[in-house]
């Protein structure tokens, strides 16, 4: 893609993080160190499809309260259509969506329909796991696995792969470590075929003998089949509807001097990794070390070095309206503030940079607004 500047360049603006990644509404670590390999362990296929069209019946009120009784409750923040868009695909708890949207957001690899294709094929979106394989909920986590990967994700207090915001969370920082683990192994050659592909194999028989076979090894080929069978079922879970804005007034600073949009907000299919899905930020085109500065006043609650994200800065700014607003500054050359700083409007916060998953020097900026990515354009004042 075009960058403004002495030269053209292209970049790819990662919407999506990759393994374990820090980003607003996604709850991954991008400092955490990739945890040790677990051992592959049988995947049980529910229910599919056709269960669910003979047997309309099976999420009926009766499961729901059970549901709720074995999960204290669906959080306050499950609310249909909070995301943009209400889809709903018989057998599928509505509410889940905007977390299977949430848990994908974060990484360049996996799409919400992947996530839901494996709870399907691993559970049939039933928790009745665990009576003898040791796996619970409708993510199929055993208790060593969710040491590694579990959260609260939810906020009610209580981390637990029975909760379905906990467990889709938790499969998604899974998957999104896996995906960067044989990203990095197609890099540097060790490994050919399709990342999605490769991740599933991961996931399936772990990452070693993936990395061993140089490809999807035979093992997994039985369980990616069977979930690539399902994906279309989930397909209208990728087709997030952009939302955007916030208030009317524009409240936030420009970021950068000059805002040129090199790639926008909204659907696009990722320049690296072929993966088409929401890109959760705008990229303004701007020349190796330009100065970035904070877009409104704030407390710094990240500043790392992440593996897509290269150099990235997020900045809690309050709320406004009564709800949460976020922005993030990404690919930078150079690091300007730490953690727990406070900042004003106007504070430079590093320099642009290419680092990460880039093609070119860019800065990704992102707006988080109720912990949902939104257009970044309608906060802003740009030039036509």
């Amino acid at each position: 893609m075009n960058e403004n500047g002495a030269v053209e360049t292209r970049h790819d603006g990662p919407e999506e993080g990759s393994a374990g990644e820090r980003s607003p509404g996604v709850t991954a670590d991008p400092a955490a160190p990739t945890p040790p390999q677990p051992a592959p362990r049988p995947r049980r296929r529910g229910p599919g499809p056709l269960t669910f069209l003979v047997l309309p019946g099976l999420l009926t009120l009766s499961a729901v309260a059970g549901l709720l009784a074995l999960t204290g409750g669906l959080p306050s923040d499950w609310t249909p259509g909070t995301d943009g868009q209400q889809v709903t695909v018989p057998g599928v708890n509505e509410t889940y969506v905007p977390w299977l949207r949430k848990a994908a957001a974060g990484c360049t690899v996996v799409t919400p329909s992947v996530l839901a294709a494996q709870i399907d094929q691993l559970s049939g979106w039933r928790d009745d796991t665990g009576r003898l394989s040791g796996e619970q909920g409708i993510a199929g986590f055993t208790d060593a696995e969710w040491r590694t990967w579990g959260k609260d994700d939810d906020g009610n207090g209580n981390s637990s792969p029975r909760d379905p915001a906990d467990a889709i969370m938790a499969l998604g920082r899974q998957d999104c470590a896996l995906a960067g683990e044989v990203t990095d192994l197609r890099t540097d050659g060790t490994v050919t075929g399709d990342l999605v592909d490769l991740t599933l194999a991961a996931f399936a028989v772990g990452g070693r003998e993936v990395a061993a076979a140089g490809r999807v090894p035979a093992g997994a080929r039985t369980y990616l089949a069977e979930v690539k069978q399902l994906l279309p079922r989930y397909e209208a879970f990728d087709r997030e509807t952009p939302t955007g804005g916030g208030p009317a007034d524009v409240i936030l600073a420009p970021p950068v001097t000059t805002l040129v949009i090199t790639s926008p907000y909204g659907s696009r299919q990722h320049p690296l990794t072929g993966v088409t899905k929401l890109h959760t930020g705008v990229d303004f085109g701007a020349p190796q070390g330009a100065q970035v500065a904070a877009a409104r006043d704030g407390r710094v609650v990240f500043a790392a070095m992440t593996r897509a994200y290269g150099n990235r800065v997020v900045i809690d700014h309050g709320t406004v309206d009564g709800k949460r607003l976020e922005t993030t500054y990404s690919h930078l050359s150079v690091l300007g503030v730490t953690a727990g700083q406070s900042v004003r409007t106007g504070t430079p916060i590093g320099r642009v940079g290419s680092t990460g998953l880039s093609t070119g020097p860019h800065l990704h900026f992102e707006v988080v607004y109720d912990g949902y990515y939104a257009d970044p354009r309608p906060w802003l004042s740009l030039e036509d």
